[in-house]
């Protein structure tokens, strides 16, 4: 049984990008979702399933070759929650922990989701696993397998979110060491200090400077 399984949620409009699709946009020379993905199979996690929906055909193209599984999500233009239903219903392989990914997370790095996926497995059972930077509460999150068959249960109208603060007992929050899990991309603004911030080498200007205290 591998530790944990992942589910990257890359189904949404992105409608705040504008007219771009911000899976398209280039960090450090790779396309956004091709990095998260790239990032996952390069981590300790096991079955990867991607939950494609808007811009699909490109989404395929961006992943073709990677050794993750995709799954469509007729009902993307409902909301997220109807694509973590989607993945969650796609996973196959046994696992203990199923970490749930959003797409649009430029910034983290595989050393983040292992210490994610090692942190969860020596916390209770039936832990949620969330990461935090200063008092933000960030993602990817970490659910116990056994909430997944209460979760389908509960309807489309049920996502992780609100299933985890109808359920606060089971929180475990993981302080993190940078920022990367509470960074996304929502506006042209976001990115744009993304690549501030990776500057010419698609380097964290951040974690630059931490390495050199």
């Amino acid at each position: 049984m591998s530790g944990v399984s992942a589910i990257l949620l890359a189904a949404g409009e992105s409608r705040r990008m504008g007219s771009r699709n911000k899976m398209t946009l280039p960090v450090a020379g790779v396309p956004l979702l091709r990095r998260i993905a790239s990032t996952l199979v390069n981590s300790e996690v096991g079955e990867i399933v991607a939950v494609l929906g808007h811009g699909e055909q490109i989404a395929r193209a961006l992943l073709a070759d990677l050794p993750l599984r995709l799954v469509t999500n007729e009902r993307y233009r409902e909301g997220q929650m109807t694509s973590v239903h989607c993945g969650l219903e796609a996973l196959s392989e046994p696992c203990k922990g199923i970490m749930v990914c959003l797409s649009d997370q430029p910034l983290l790095r595989v050393e983040d989701i292992d210490g994610l996926v090692r942190a969860f497995e020596q916390q209770r059972p039936g832990s949620v696993l969330i990461p935090a930077w200063q008092g933000q509460r960030g993602n990817p999150v970490i659910l116990a397998h056994e909430h997944r068959d209460a979760i389908l249960a509960g309807g489309p109208g049920l996502g992780c979110r609100r299933y985890i603060d109808a359920h606060p007992q089971l929180v475990v929050w993981q302080e993190m060491d940078n920022d990367h899990v509470v960074f996304d991309l929502d506006t042209p603004e976001d990115y744009q200090r993304m690549l501030q911030r990776l500057g010419s080498g698609g380097v964290d200007s951040a974690n630059r400077a931490a390495a050199r205290r």
